[in-house]
Formats: structure tokens, sequence, C-alpha cells
């Protein structure tokens, strides 16, 4: 029990900034042994975002309580999965080699790709919540957010590191995330759809996971596998493309 404590004070402390008591003992690889915990440290930050949004429609209109929500949530991870996006982006649409994507990747500067990229997809996702009954863009927001981070497990188990391992925003385990690693975030990840209706889930979830696996296939044709940017952008498609779906079969009214 100790032990999975520490992979989860792990996890929030890799995804957030939320303050965390330092780690005794602490070794890189037990970022990747806490990836079973992702989707539990998304959901806390989906529910710090419907807090935020459900607050929020007592005193403003839709719109900016969605604003507030997203760019709440975006304040809790410190734009960590934002920047993969960005990132990736400008690194799969700049470089015409695997090196060389790889290398605009690693670039701390955002070019033209990374700023549409990161434009669009918070557009979407300020505008597909605004579309949603407050009750239902809360639960929509705690699953969309665990799922997500459930989908970046996924992919670190589903393509090879393509990254420099010594040049990596945390240090990729030889070996990645187990079955029973995959296995625990995929439960954690589905019991908040149980408080939604089934149609809306699968038009949310069908979508996402096509888009995300899409974003998957895409990064391994062209740098060879995921990197934590590509990781970063499968959180963020997903988590898009999951509210966009939802808005087109489950809107208010």
């Amino acid at each position: 029990m100790r032990r999975q404590l520490q992979l989860v004070a792990c996890a929030v402390q890799f995804l957030t900034r939320v303050p965390m008591p330092a780690q005794a003992g602490f070794e890189p690889g037990w970022i990747t042994r806490s990836a079973r915990y992702f989707p539990l440290v998304g959901q806390g930050v989906g529910a710090i975002s419907a807090a935020a949004w459900l607050a929020g429609l007592q005193v403003w209109p839709p719109a900016l309580a969605a604003l507030v929500a997203v760019g709440l949530g975006i304040l809790v991870t410190g734009a960590f999965h934002e920047d993969g996006l960005a990132d990736t982006a400008d690194g799969l649409g700049g470089g015409r080699t695997p090196e060389r994507r790889l290398e605009i990747m690693k670039d701390s500067r955002v070019g033209t790709y990374g700023v549409l990229a990161l434009g669009l997809v918070v557009a979407l996702r300020v505008a597909a919540l605004t579309s949603l009954s407050p009750g239902f863009g809360a639960v929509a927001l705690v699953a969309g957010h665990g799922a997500a981070r459930a989908t970046a497990v996924m992919a670190m188990r589903a393509t090879p590191y393509a990254g420099d391992r010594d040049a990596a925003k945390w240090t990729p385990s030889p070996a990645p995330p187990g079955f029973a690693d995959f296995a625990v975030a995929g439960l954690i990840a589905v019991w908040p759809f149980a408080f939604m209706p089934p149609a809306a889930t699968v038009a949310g979830l069908g979508p996402a996971l096509v888009a995300a696996w899409l974003t998957m296939l895409l990064a391994r044709r062209l740098v060879g596998g995921h990197t934590g940017d590509v990781l970063g952008a499968v959180e963020q498609v997903f988590e898009a493309t999951f509210l966009v779906g939802l808005a087109a079969v489950f809107r208010p009214g």
C-alpha cells in the first residue's frame, strides 16, 4: 500500500503543479510505473475544472465560465500537456526527417504549427463545454480528463519511445508500462462514464479514441514512436475530440 501511495504522489508531482512532499528513495523508473494512476490525477484536474465551471455559471455566461474552467485546468497542470501538443505540432509539421522533427520538438520556442494547434484545441474545448448543460458538462470534464490520460498510457504501451532518453522531460524506463499498469489505468478511467447516457458516451469516446490513435500512428510514422511531447498531444487531441463529440449529441433543451 505504501508503494502505491508513493506512485500516486509521483503521478501527481509529474503531471501537475500541486506541491507534493519529497519522495524518499525516489527512482526515475517510478514515473513510468506511476502511469497506472495518470487517469486518477486527470480526474482530479477535471474535478477542479468542473467545480470552476459550476461556480462560474452562477455569476458569468457559459462562454466565460467555460474559459475559466479550461484555464484553471491548464494552470493546475502548468500547461504540461498543452506544451507537448505545441511541440509535437511544430515537430511533425516542420521537419523533413525523423531526426529533424525530434530536434524541433526539443526546441523551447513555439512556431506557427504549435500556435495554431494550441489555439484550435483550447478553443474547441471551451466552445464544446459552453454547449453542454451544467451538470453534464461537469461530469464530462472529469470523465474526459481521466480517459485522456489513460489514452496517453495506451500510447506509452503501444508505441516505442523515439526520443533521446538522456534529454527527455522524464527518464523513460527501458520497458513500457506493463499490462497490469494499463489495466488499472483503464479501470480507473471508466467509472465516470456510469454517470453519462450511453449514446453520449459512444459519441464522445468513439471519435476521441480514433483521433488519439491516428495521432499515435502519425507520430510512429514520422518520428518512430512516442516522446513526452507526443503523449501530451495524444492527451489534448483526445480531450478536445471527446468534448466536441459530446456537444454533438447532448445539448441543453
